[in-house]
């Protein structure tokens, strides 16, 4: 892995597990986005989300399949979901990867004091 990436960050689901309880966005396929606060993940990527927005884009095609058709937005508020993994292609973190790093250093320094006194 990357020398400057944060500690504790070996694979690619250890990002995942240091945003438990925290908001996320999922982009699904289908056209769909959701927001929410992440509570469970698995290995499928299978994802309990609270507290849950989903964005779903609708293009209606115009006369004979041209591509100048309108795009519109449909929203709606969930309170609980269970998002199956096949479905999910990207989970973007809140988790701020130089935040951990200097949470990380300053943890080092505290060490380094308690061992000096």
């Amino acid at each position: 892995m990357d020398a400057t990436a944060a500690p504790g960050i070996q694979e690619p689901f250890d990002l995942i597990r240091l945003s438990l309880s925290e908001r996320v966005f999922v982009k699904l396929r289908g056209d769909r986005e959701l927001t929410g606060v992440l509570h469970a993940y698995d290995g499928h990527m299978n994802l309990i989300l609270s507290d849950v927005e989903e964005t779903i884009l609708i293009v209606d095609g115009g006369e004979g399949g041209k591509t100048n058709g309108t795009v519109n937005l449909a929203k709606r508020k969930m309170a609980m979901l269970f998002v199956r993994g096949d479905g999910v292609i990207l989970v973007r973190t809140s988790y701020d990867l130089l935040d951990a790093i200097d949470l990380c250093r300053r943890q080092k320094i505290v060490q380094k004091c308690a061992k000096l006194c």
